[in-house]
């Protein structure tokens, strides 16, 4: 083993190690790094980044976001780190991982909470939006969890116009290519 790879190990180690003993402080800062350092990454990219193990920490994202959602403690950097993996090219794994957790059901919780911030449901929106961009499979997850309910909920008491738009072209593609719940949409 080289000595670069030795200090990419090391280094992924220390990030994996401090977000385990980090406070929210600390681990608002990782979020806000790893999102600077890996937007429009690909899988294998992503992959090389973490020394193959980009799955644990996205195992650790995920399971703070199903800790925290309903505080909304980091929530907004927490779902563009999410979304990071969710839209990487190649990084299909990443997006089994994450709804084999329960996490569509998870984002459509966010976009219904009434103390969500409208920037938190836009954030959770676009992580749909990837996962509806994956594919019929993926529509039809999404709709199974009742998720075109939830989107139009949101889209009719939301008061921004990002979230709203978000919504609309969450509905449509969902109607997009879909045909088993094209009539609901």
């Amino acid at each position: 083993m080289g000595s670069k790879q030795q200090t990419s190990i090391s280094r992924v180690l220390g990030i994996l190690s401090e977000w385990d003993k980090g406070t929210k402080q600390l681990r608002k800062k990782i979020l806000e790094q790893f999102i600077i350092q890996n937007q429009n990454k690909t899988g294998p990219e992503l992959e090389e980044e973490f020394v193959q193990a980009a799955s644990l920490f996205l195992t650790r994202l995920t399971a703070w976001l199903r800790l925290t959602y309903m505080t909304g403690v980091c929530l907004n950097e927490l779902l563009q780190a999410v979304a990071i993996f969710l839209s990487a090219s190649s990084g299909h794994k990443f997006m089994a991982e994450f709804m084999e957790v329960g996490g569509t059901l998870t984002l459509l919780e966010i976009i219904g909470l009434k103390q969500a911030k409208e920037t938190d449901k836009t954030e959770a929106l676009k992580c749909l939006t990837c996962i509806a961009n994956a594919g019929r499979k993926y529509k039809e997850l999404i709709c199974e969890s009742y998720g075109i309910r939830a989107v139009a909920e949101c889209l009719a008491k939301s008061k921004s116009e990002e979230t709203q738009d978000a919504c609309r072209n969450l509905l449509l593609m969902l109607a997009q290519g879909n045909p088993k719940f094209q009539n609901q949409v």
